[in-house]
């Protein structure tokens, strides 16, 4: 009530000496500016294990996991002071879409859809990365529900073969069989349309799904994924080889993404610790 009275008229009312208060006023002063330099060491830990990336959200649930009692407001003031800042998302829109094609086009299986469980719905998409050699094509396969990535593929052109390789990683990861009523939703590239790829979602029975024309937010998800691997990964590093990024970005997936980084989508916990809560 310091504000409102003087500190004088407090004390008395209070029946404490002035000096008194001030020794304990200037004590607390003291341990809040000691735990500031102790969390801000710690911030600086979680936020390069982070790679960089995490806000203070994040930021805050990663330091609560490592034992610290600390709220979401000192965590940002913190960064603040420290000139930390976590990446922004931006909207991000893919390029490698071939939908001018003669093959078929599945019917789009999410419209009426909620997906409430792992290995319902996956997803699969395409993207691209620069090198220094040239162009090199990144497919994956994400479950919808705990967004892990499942299976991914490289390649040099946008042949069907790294889509192939995407698909079967994911098959090999949920243990060689897809789930009864399994729906791969994907765009209308012709990778998605080749007779190949057809064969194989046929021979482990699952049901294809392609999204409307022109609409990318059908396949959403896969997307998002993207966007975070070309904001928080990609943009930040030089690639001299194919060789190179893929090995890269291979670590990336496996080792942070799926293992350790926190998704504001499922409360800030990882895909993998997310399915694994779930068991």
């Amino acid at each position: 009530m310091k504000a409102t009275y003087p500190i004088t008229l407090l004390c008395d009312v209070l029946g404490v000496s002035r000096s008194g208060y001030f020794a304990w006023a200037g004590g607390r002063r003291a341990r809040r500016e000691s735990r500031d330099v102790q969390l801000t060491t710690c911030i600086h830990a979680a936020f390069a294990d982070s790679r960089q990336t995490y806000g203070y959200p994040r930021l805050t649930d990663e330091l609560r996991a490592r034992g610290e009692r600390v709220g979401k407001t000192r965590v940002a003031r913190l960064m603040r002071s420290a000139g930390l800042q976590g990446r922004q998302q931006r909207r991000f829109r893919p390029r490698t879409t071939q939908s001018d094609h003669d093959g078929p086009i599945a019917p789009n299986r999410l419209a009426q859809l909620a997906v409430t469980a792992c290995d319902q719905v996956w997803q699969t998409d395409i993207t691209y990365v620069e090198t220094a050699e040239g162009w090199l094509y990144l497919a994956v396969v994400m479950d919808a529900f705990s967004r892990r990535i499942l299976g991914w593929g490289f390649s040099q052109t946008l042949e069907t073969d790294f889509v192939l390789a995407a698909l079967f990683m994911a098959i090999r990861r949920r243990g060689g069989r897809c789930a009864e009523g399994l729906i791969l939703h994907s765009d209308r590239g012709v990778q998605y349309a080749s007779a190949r790829f057809r064969e194989a979602l046929s021979a482990h029975q699952v049901f294809a799904s392609m999204s409307r024309r022109g609409n990318c937010y059908d396949n959403a998800k896969a997307e998002a994924f993207f966007s975070t691997l070309k904001l928080e990964f990609i943009y930040r590093h030089r690639f001299g080889t194919r060789r190179d990024a893929q090995a890269a970005i291979f670590e990336w997936i496996e080792a942070f993404y799926n293992l350790r980084r926190r998704h504001s989508a499922l409360a800030n916990t990882s895909p993998v610790d997310f399915e694994n809560q779930l068991n």
